[in-house]
Parts: structure tokens; C-alpha cells; sequence
């Protein structure tokens, strides 16, 4: 039997609409309670998702999580994000969720993600106070990382192909872009 998800009409999604959404391997997420849809991530995706979680895995120290998506960051009842990787320290996440900016939100570049990753996550990462924020794209390869400063988040790094950038937040690890798709 299919279920049938009723949207809101007139208001602002919250939280609880986001639980109420069907498993249907679509990512659902509330910005500014808009909702955002994505579909399911594609094999290459996955497949520098995975290396980078490998190497952070690694390299982490043992007071910090890390973490890939489906896995919520509640910024707020009107904003859930979910980016495809996470690190934060061990006791700041519930049974549910991360109820706090992580120390460093990952996104893996999707066909139709771009916008939604370099435009509306940046911006709600930086508000909430995410100090690192980097974008994959497995198409180039590449790697921009951010961090945040005084006035918000200033671009510290774009490294291609077998350029490498050396991480210092939230811990020293060295990426290289084309690394990701060996």
C-alpha cells in the first residue's frame, strides 16, 4: 500500500513535517523551512564519499565522530540539514540527530546539488557557526574548503586533480582530489 504524505499549506515546514516524509531514498531537508529534495546520490558519488570518510577515519583524533549522511543536523526547528559527511566531537550527538553545527560539513557535488551546496548550506553552516565547510566535485576533481573567521567563512583552499590540500581544523589530514576516485 503507498502511503500519502500531506505537505503543508500556507506555513513554513518544521521538523515534524520532515519525520512525517516517506524512506523512499530521496534526501529530504529543511532550509529556512523550504523543503529540498534530492535523489539518491549516484555510484561516484558514493565512491568519494566513501574514500574521504576512510581517510578522516583515519586521521581523526578519538574525542571526535565522523559521520555520513543520512544523518540530521538540526540548526533549528525550520532548518534540518543532512550533508554527506560530518565531523563532531562524540558527546554533542543524541540518539536522534547532531543538534548543533558539526566542526566540519562535507559535500560530495551531485548533477543537481551545486546550487543547494555552494549557496544555501554554505550560508546556513556559516550562521550556525560550522568552523570548516568544504564542496567535492568528483567531476573535476576537486576540493574548496572554507573557514570560518571573523566575518563569516573565507576561502582557504581550491585544489584540482593532484594538488593537495593539507587540513588543519578540525585536525591535520592531507586530500587530494583525484586521490578520491582511485
Amino acid at each position: 500500500m503507498d502511503t500519502v504524505t500531506t505537505l503543508p499549506r500556507g506555513r513554513a515546514f518544521t521538523r515534524q513535517d520532515l519525520d512525517a516524509m516517506p524512506d523512499d531514498g530521496h534526501r529530504y531537508e529543511l532550509v529556512d523551512g523550504t523543503l529540498i529534495v534530492t535523489p539518491a546520490p549516484s555510484p561516484l558519488h558514493q565512491e568519494v564519499l566513501l574514500r574521504l570518510t576512510v581517510l578522516l577515519e583515519h586521521g581523526r583524533p578519538d574525542h571526535l565522530r565522523v559521520l555520513f549522511a543520512p544523518l540530521d543536523v538540526a540548526l533549528g526547528d525550520d532548518t534540518v540539514l543532512q550533508p554527506d559527511l560530518l565531523v563532531a566531537p562524540r558527546d554533542q550527538f543524541t540518539e536522534r540527530d547532531l543538534p548543533t553545527a558539526p566542526l566540519l560539513a562535507v559535500e560530495v557535488l551531485s548533477p543537481s546539488t551545486p546550487r543547494i551546496d555552494l549557496t544555501l548550506k554554505r550560508a546556513r553552516y556559516e550562521a550556525a557557526g560550522c568552523p570548516s565547510y568544504w564542496v567535492v566535485d568528483p567531476d573535476a576533481p576537486s576540493l574548496t574548503a572554507w573557514e570560518l573567521q571573523d566575518d563569516g567563512y573565507v576561502e582557504v583552499a581550491t585544489v584540482t586533480a593532484n594538488e593537495t590540500f593539507v587540513a588543519t581544523t578540525p585536525f591535520e589530514v592531507a586530500v587530494t582530489p583525484a586521490r578520491l576516485l582511485d
